[in-house]
């Protein structure tokens, strides 16, 4: 069994190997009945007090002769098993209640949602099947797949992945675009949906060409009965009749065209701002002094990657040329985060509702655009990569942090991160924050001692195959810690800085 004192590290890198498969044929193979597809899948998405939870009192894995999940392990058939047993042993030793509750309803833009978690105007809320199967999963509501009054056929293929190293995925481009159905199709799916599932949110995403088609497509859906329109200003590669992103850098189109969409509806509009600009602000300013009466953000990011060597192509290729499309994944989630944090702390915009979007795949992504200001957040790409079932783990995930942390219900942490960002310069700077070494954890890889030498300060040094800190060189940058793979170094006491 590893040591458990690499607990956090055994369970991210092994759960990280595993192919989330759609049914586990490693908990079809458990003859004792455990779930251990759905602990993994739990790990995986920073769910771990959830996934101790799924496990029976005395775990039998030390006593099951032949380890029948490893050997039913899809994973094997590409190189080895995952370590599925060490998994469950490891995962027990975490402190757990069977039953942890919490309030996740909350409020957004007048809408009373039974929880945050929306499906993003894109491919996976984009018909009436796969919205209702959503919805019956758990999620609180859905952005309709972007409508406009006109059709287009899209490429093929459309997206691709970034990645680095062992990691297959850690962005994701797409050259999507808006609904391909017919307008009155997608016009019959929003009132189909709202009459089957009165007690979901269903939200219209539009985007016309000019004012009066922003007003027709308005007219249109709040007569299909949804709950409110989001207007999309942001679509990264749209570019028929100056549509899209080129819209959401300009604050008097917007104006405009938000005006045009309220004199057509009655009930709450969204503006969803573009961050291909350096400040999102100004615009979504603009829409809020038209009538807006929320902000989303953000959309996907212009982009071109995995361009050939051979070919000079990038992806995704497409008779072998490419163009620039938008990207997305856990890779932008910082960027969103900036993003959201600026429009929560505009004093123009105060107590404008937020909804987030960009990078969210686990309950834990989902609570930092909760505590930046935001009362709603959506997800796409997670959707895309491991289906509707993440919902399972972001509700149950959430529920448990907040009642770990004595939280009763989501609202007490809406903004609570704001106050801690603060001007650069408003930083201390008096004292230094020293790493502090966990020697018994070290493995004496010297990652630390490489990147301090070559990309630091020269502070570190490597004596019998442990570091040794040089106080006079550390300056406490914490590159050190940041480039561990072992978990051995940490934050260690502050001092005050020699003057």
């Amino acid at each position: 069994m590893a040591d458990a004192k690499y607990k956090e590290q055994v369970l991210t890198e092994e759960c990280g190997q595993c192919l989330l498969c759609e049914k586990g044929a490693c908990a079809e193979a458990c003859p004792y009945g455990i779930k251990t597809d759905e602990v993994i899948r739990s790990i995986r998405f920073e769910n771990i007090s959830g996934a101790a939870a799924k496990l029976p009192k005395y775990l039998p894995c030390d006593t099951c002769e032949g380890k029948p999940c490893k050997t039913a392990c899809i994973k094997s058939k590409i190189n080895k098993s995952v370590a599925i047993d060490e998994i469950m042993k490891l995962c027990s030793l975490t402190k757990t209640t069977e039953k942890a509750e919490a309030d996740l309803s909350i409020d957004f833009c007048g809408l009373h949602c039974e929880n945050p978690f929306f499906l993003s105007s894109s491919v996976v809320g984009s018909g009436y099947e796969m919205i209702a199967k959503a919805f019956e999963m758990g999620w609180s509501g859905v952005v309709y797949k972007t409508i406009t009054s006109f059709t287009h056929d899209e490429v093929s293929p459309r997206f691709a992945a970034l990645k680095k190293e062992a990691n297959p995925f850690i962005g994701f481009k797409n050259l999507e675009q808006t609904s391909e159905k017919p307008l009155k199709e997608d016009i019959d799916t929003l009132k189909r949906l709202k009459n089957d599932y009165p007690d979901k949110i269903v939200i219209a995403s539009i985007m016309g060409q000019n004012e009066e088609d922003w007003s027709y497509l308005a007219k249109l859906s709040t007569e299909a009965g949804v709950d409110a329109l989001e207007l999309n200003f942001s679509c990264p590669h749209m570019a028929h009749g100056g549509m899209g992103s080129d819209v959401g850098e300009n604050p008097e189109v917007v104006a405009e065209y938000v005006k045009a969409v309220k004199k057509a509806t009655n009930i709450p509009v969204i503006a969803k701002t573009t961050p291909n600009t350096g400040n999102m602000v100004p615009s979504a300013v603009a829409a809020v002094k038209a009538g807006a009466d929320a902000l989303a953000a953000i959309n996907t990011i212009k982009s071109i990657m995995n361009i050939h060597p051979e070919s000079f192509v990038s992806e995704p290729e497409i008779c072998q040329k490419s163009a620039v499309g938008g990207y997305s994944g856990k890779a932008v989630k910082p960027i969103a985060c900036r993003f959201i944090y600026d429009m929560a702390t505009s004093k123009e915009l105060k107590g404008v509702p937020l909804t987030g979007m960009g990078g969210i795949e686990t309950w834990k992504d989902a609570m930092e655009f909760i505590a930046l200001g935001c009362t709603n957040i959506q997800v796409t790409t997670s959707v895309m990569q491991y289906g509707y079932r993440i919902i399972e783990d972001m509700i149950d995930g959430m529920k448990r942090f907040l009642y770990e942390n004595g939280f009763d219900s989501i609202t007490e942490i809406v903004g609570a991160a704001l106050p801690n960002i603060i001007q650069t310069d408003e930083l201390e700077r008096r004292s230094i924050c020293y790493p502090k070494f966990s020697l018994d954890k070290c493995v004496g890889c010297g990652r630390c001692y490489i990147s301090c030498f070559d990309g630091g300060h020269q502070a570190l040094a490597m004596v019998d195959k442990k570091p040794r800190i040089n106080a006079e060189k550390c300056v406490g940058c914490h590159l050190c810690l940041a480039v561990c793979p072992a978990g051995a170094i940490s934050a260690g006491p502050r001092v005050g800085r020699k003057m």
